[in-house]
C-alpha cells in the first residue's frame, strides 16, 4: 500500500522548560541551601579561634579550608542528587522521541528516586508494548488493504491522493510514486472523489465494469481525510439481469408456444385442404404463403430453445483438460477457413471440457465472421489465430482476427443483441457465462498492432484444486465487452 508520508501534520513541538529570569533553577537553588546551611558552622569556627586566641593568618587559613571542604561537600551531594533526576529526564526525553531502549538502572522499592525510577521504567515498558502492537496493527492493515481486490484511495481536504492500495494503481492505471500528491482532477478522478456513498459508476477506463463506491472519513494527525473503497458489482448485476431475462423468456416461451403450435397445425391442415378447394391456378400463391408461416413459426421456435439453453447453463463438472488438444479439436471445426493454431505450452487444467469446447467454438465463430466479413473478396484474405500462455495464476487463451475490430462495444454482452442478419445473440453471452462459471473472465478489444481486428481473451484460473471455481475473477486488466 503506497501512502504519502508527506500529508500528515508535523508533530507538536515539544518546548523545553526555560529558566525563569525572576527564579534561580533548582541546582543553584540546592546549592544557595546548601551553602546557607554550612555558614552557621563557619561563624561557629570564627567564634571558637577567636576565644582561643588563634593566630589571625592562622585562624584565616582554616576558615578559608573550611570553606574549601563544604564546598566539596555541596558538590558530592548535589551529584548524588541532580544525577538520578537527570538519568530519568534522559529516559522520558527517549520517551518522548518514541525511543524505548533507555532504562533506568540500580533503582530499589522503598526510595524516593528509586519508586520515581521504577515507575518511569514501567512506563516505558507499556509504550514500548503499546508502540509495537500499534505497528503490528498499521502493518496488518496496510497488508490486509494491499492484498484486496477492491480498489482503496484516500483524499485529503484539498483533494489530493494521498493514498492507494495496489488494486488502485491496476486499475485506474497509476504509479504510487507520480500518483501522490497529484489533485483527483489532474489524475481524471474527479467523478469518482465527488461521488457519494454507495453511488454506482461505469468506470471510463476501458472496462466494462459497474463500481459501488463507499466513502468514510477518518483524521490522520488532525487532517481530515476522505476514504473510498471501490466494488466491483458488474458480476452480481450481470447475474440479476440474467435472471430478470431468464424469467422473461420462461413467460414469453410459454405464451409464445402456445401460440406457435396452433398456428403451425392449422397450417398443415390449410395446406391439405387447398388440395381439394382451391383452383390449381390460385393454389401456389396460397401455398407459398402457408410456407412461410410455417418456417417462421420453426425459427421462432429454434430461438426460443436456444434462449432456454443460455439461461439453463449448468454447473461445470471438471476433469483435467489439456488445453492444447481442446484448442486443436475446436480449430478443426471451424471449415470455413483455416485457423491457426499457434505452439503454446503444454497445460493441463481443470474445468469442464464440453463447456470451454462450446466456449470456443462461439469465440471462434465470430472471429471467422468478423474476418470473412459480409463481402466474398474480403474472405481471402481472412485469417484467425489462437495461441494461450499461462501467467502466475491463470491460463489464457487468445483469439484473434484481422476483420474491422469491435465499434460498438456497449452492448455486445447484452442477451439477444445481435448486429449479424441470422445471429442470435447468446453466443457471447453463453460464453462469458461459461468463463464466470470457472472463476475465470472474457474480455475483447481491438488489435493496437499493424494489423486491423479484435482479440477475444479467454482467462481462466490455472490451479488444480477446484477452489476458484464459481468465484468470477477480479481482474484490473483493461477490457472491453464484445
Amino acid at each position: 500500500m503506497a501512502s504519502d508520508q508527506q500529508s500528515v501534520a508535523p508533530p507538536l513541538k515539544q518546548l523545553p522548560l526555560h529558566r525563569s529570569g525572576k527564579k534561580l533553577s533548582f541546582e543553584r537553588r540546592l546549592r544557595l541551601w546548601f551553602y546557607l546551611i554550612g555558614l552557621p558552622g563557619l561563624l561557629l569556627s570564627w567564634s571558637l579561634l577567636s576565644a582561643y586566641s588563634v593566630d589571625r593568618a592562622i585562624a584565616i587559613i582554616l576558615l578559608v579550608l573550611y570553606a574549601f571542604v563544604w564546598m566539596f561537600l555541596v558538590s558530592v551531594m548535589l551529584e548524588q542528587i541532580t544525577r538520578p533526576l537527570q538519568t530519568l529526564a534522559n529516559v522520558v526525553a527517549a520517551l518522548r522521541e518514541d525511543d524505548y531502549s533507555f532504562r533506568a538502572r540500580g533503582a530499589k522499592r522503598n526510595d524516593a528516586i528509586g519508586d520515581l525510577a521504577l515507575e518511569i521504567n514501567a512506563l516505558a515498558n507499556l509504550l514500548q508494548t503499546q508502540r509495537a502492537g500499534a505497528l503490528e496493527a498499521i502493518a496488518l492493515v496496510e497488508r490486509v488493504v494491499d492484498s484486496m481486490h477492491s480498489p482503496v484511495m484516500a483524499f485529503d481536504l484539498a483533494g489530493r491522493l494521498k493514498l492507494l492500495n495496489a488494486a488502485a494503481e491496476r486499475t485506474f492505471s497509476l504509479k504510487a510514486s507520480v500518483a501522490l500528491g497529484r489533485t483527483a482532477k489532474e489524475l481524471g478522478l474527479e467523478r469518482l472523489s465527488e461521488a457519494s456513498d454507495d453511488d454506482l459508476l461505469p468506470l471510463e477506463n476501458g472496462q466494462a465494469s459497474r463500481w459501488m463506491i463507499k466513502r468514510a472519513g477518518f483524521r490522520l494527525r488532525g487532517i481530515p481525510h476522505t476514504l473510498l473503497v471501490l466494488a466491483d458489482v458488474s458480476t452480481a448485476l450481470r447475474e440479476e439481469e440474467r435472471m430478470a431475462w431468464k424469467r422473461l423468456i420462461r413467460v414469453l416461451g410459454h405464451e409464445i408456444n402456445n401460440s406457435l403450435t396452433p398456428i403451425k397445425s392449422i397450417a398443415e391442415s390449410l395446406r391439405v385442404q387447398l388440395e381439394r378447394t382451391v383452383a390449381e391456378e390460385q393454389r401456389e400463391d396460397f401455398v407459398r404463403g402457408l410456407e412461410v408461416i410455417e418456417d417462421r413459426s420453426e425459427s421462432l421456435n429454434r430461438f426460443l430453445q436456444a434462449y432456454r439453453q443460455l439461461m439453463g447453463l449448468p454447473a461445470p463438472k471438471t476433469a483435467p483438460v489439456v488445453v492444447k488438444e481442446l484448442i486443436e479439436r475446436v480449430a478443426k471445426l471451424e471449415t470455413r477457413l483455416r485457423v491457426e493454431v499457434k505452439e503454446g505450452q503444454g497445460i493441463t487444467m481443470l474445468a469442464d471440457g464440453d463447456q470451454l469446447q462450446q466456449a470456443l467454438i462461439n469465440l471462434v465463430r465470430n472471429a471467422t465472421e468478423a474476418a470473412r466479413g459480409p463481402e466474398e473478396e474480403h474472405a481471402q484474405q481472412a485469417c484467425v489465430e489462437i495461441e494461450w500462455f499461462t501467467t502466475e495464476n491463470d491460463v489464457v487463451i487468445v483469439i484473434a482476427d484481422n476483420g474491422p475490430g469491435l465499434t460498438n462495444q456497449s452492448n455486445l454482452f447484452v442477451p439477444f443483441y445481435t448486429t449479424k442478419p441470422n445471429g442470435t445473440g447468446i453466443g457471447l453471452v453463453l460464453a462469458q457465462q461459461i468463463a464466470e462459471a470457472h472463476g475465470g473472465m472474457l474480455r475483447l478489444y481491438n488489435r493496437t498492432d499493424k494489423s486491423t481486428g479484435c482479440i477475444a481473451e479467454l482467462r481462466l484460473p490455472r490451479a488444480m484444486d477446484g477452489a476458484s471455481l464459481n468465484q468470477p475473477r477480479k481482474l484490473f486488466e483493461s477490457s472491453v465487452p464484445r
